[in-house]
């Protein structure tokens, strides 16, 4: 059994085709995200994605940027507002006739690096910045650090996101990712922090032991868990 898994995030579009044991059997495609990223730009972009990974999956795993709830987009602040409100799961099950689960992008990226041992955080560092937190293994639903204040008025998404980088530089950006890890650890307490996302490459300063910089990749790989029995991950499905 084939599993085609796709990242949909602020920059690019990602896929993959992944075995029962969540090893790729495809090559890792990746595209442009449309400009402007509204829905109907970004399911042709998916098309292509499928056309070009091939393979034979008989379902789809989707990470979103945003709030899902049974399969309907609540919230995706860096890709369009036309999202608000659209049924991706249903949409990608009538364009391609397979299963499709969907869940938030951090959610999916986290549940392929998580150990299942206490509080785990996961953050990725993108365009916008996500996050998810799991228990033991279990998801904490629809967390949503990016967007919630962090210091001098902004939040962690305008003081950390790749804006804020490219204006201020590497050097006051990792400034930054430090005072906000020590942010989330008096917040959270967690036993271990994982940071992705394309920006994590951009961190020069030594993590702490309980902090570690994850493969991107993780946001396909992370894919199979939404069908595993009892993960109780997947926010949507259309079946």
């Amino acid at each position: 059994m084939e599993t085609l898994s796709i990242d949909i995030g602020g920059s690019h579009l990602k896929a993959a085709c992944l075995d029962a044991e969540g090893r790729a059997t495809s090559a890792r495609v990746k595209i442009d995200t449309p400009n402007p990223a509204k829905p109907d730009a970004v399911l042709a972009g998916l098309d292509e994605l499928r056309r070009t990974v091939g393979g034979n999956p008989t379902r789809c795993s989707v990470g979103f940027p945003g709030v899902i709830r049974e399969g309907v987009v609540q919230t995706a602040v860096n890709l369009d507002p036309q999202w608000r409100g659209f049924d991706l799961a249903q949409a990608l099950h009538q364009r391609w006739s397979l299963p499709v689960r969907v869940a938030n992008d951090a959610d999916m990226q986290g549940a392929a690096v998580v150990s299942g041992k206490g509080v785990e955080l996961v953050i990725t560092l993108g365009t916008g910045i996500g996050s998810a937190l799991f228990v033991d293994g279990r998801i904490v639903p629809n967390l949503e650090l990016g967007h919630a204040p962090f210091r001098k008025g902004e939040t962690f998404e305008e003081q950390l996101g790749k804006a804020a980088r490219k204006e201020v530089g590497n050097l006051r950006w990792n400034q930054r990712l430090e005072a906000a890890i020590l942010h989330w650890r008096t917040v959270f307490n967690f036993d271990r922090l994982y940071l992705g996302g394309g920006m994590a490459k951009n961190i020069e300063f030594k993590l702490p032991l309980d902090v570690a910089v994850v493969d991107n990749e993780a946001g396909v790989l992370g894919g199979i868990k939404l069908w595993e029995e009892g993960a109780k991950l997947a926010r949507a499905t259309a079946e």
